[in-house]
């Protein structure tokens, strides 16, 4: 059975493209195939993996209107072990077009079916607002993955995050589930970042992954250089934390089967 997930934040600057990368490379890493569907129009998921943004032929706006197979837009990324279907601005104009489309926010998971034999993990990296990009990977996903910085609004967006998912559950996607929510960026010197964190427990705690991802330049650095931190950095804080949470899911998955 493959697992699609979304891995969504309303809110910008949470470490989402961040994790979307580095979790597709670290499951790769432990021999699972794996697609990262990039469908944010910035395409930082797309450059964060070494593909040239502004060079690509077809990418995820074709797919989602129909004028391209998944199959076609896919581009194999030997070193990371990983597949992507890119992103570049062309997705804002595909928004756009499935305004007038029908069943306009099932595009995604029409595209994804054929594919579903094909990969054990699918990953979503959406954009940070909730628009006609994010519902279809909402109503396409098995569950969602939820980074959050855990700074002061961190809670207040998070509530709002989950009325849409609930919102997802009791109408086009009914099977959905909160795959978890990922504290990063964690810096444990901070007495704010230790506070949230504690609040995130006390409210999420089964919700909550193990693992914690921690502030690292490493992690950082690495996608100015389009590599996922494990071909980066192997060695560093941040690799092993997303190695971790790789492991974690796994485990997790492994339980329910």
């Amino acid at each position: 059975m493959s697992h699609i997930i979304t891995i969504a934040n309303q809110k910008g600057g949470v470490g989402k493209t961040t994790t979307a990368v580095n979790l597709a490379a670290a499951l790769a890493a432990k021999k699972a195939k794996v697609l990262l569907v990039d469908l944010d129009p910035q395409g930082n998921a797309t450059m964060g993996c070494g593909i040239d943004k502004y060079e690509i032929k077809k990418s995820s706006c074709e797919v989602l209107l129909g004028e391209a197979q998944l199959s076609e837009a896919t581009i194999t990324t030997p070193e990371a072990g990983f597949d992507v279907l890119p992103a570049n601005a062309d997705l804002t104009a595909a928004e756009v077009g499935l305004m007038n489309t029908n069943m306009r926010e099932k595009r995604l998971s029409l595209a994804l079916a054929g594919a579903k034999s094909r990969y054990d993990y699918i990953f979503i990296d959406c954009p940070p607002s909730l628009n006609m990009l994010t519902l279809n990977a909402l109503v396409a996903a098995t569950g969602v993955l939820i980074p959050l910085q855990t700074e002061y609004y961190a809670l207040e967006g998070l509530s709002s995050l989950l009325d849409t998912v609930q919102k997802i559950q009791s109408g086009p996607n009914p099977g959905l589930k909160i795959e978890g929510i990922l504290r990063t960026m964690y810096d444990p010197r901070n007495n704010l970042a230790i506070q949230v964190s504690a609040q995130l427990i006390s409210h999420f705690n089964k919700q909550l992954f193990t693992t914690i991802i921690p502030r690292n330049v490493r992690v950082a650095e690495a996608p100015s250089h389009g590599q996922p931190v494990l071909l980066y950095d192997k060695s560093s804080r941040g690799a092993g934390a997303y190695l971790a949470l790789a492991s974690e899911i796994l485990r997790r998955h492994k339980k329910q089967t």
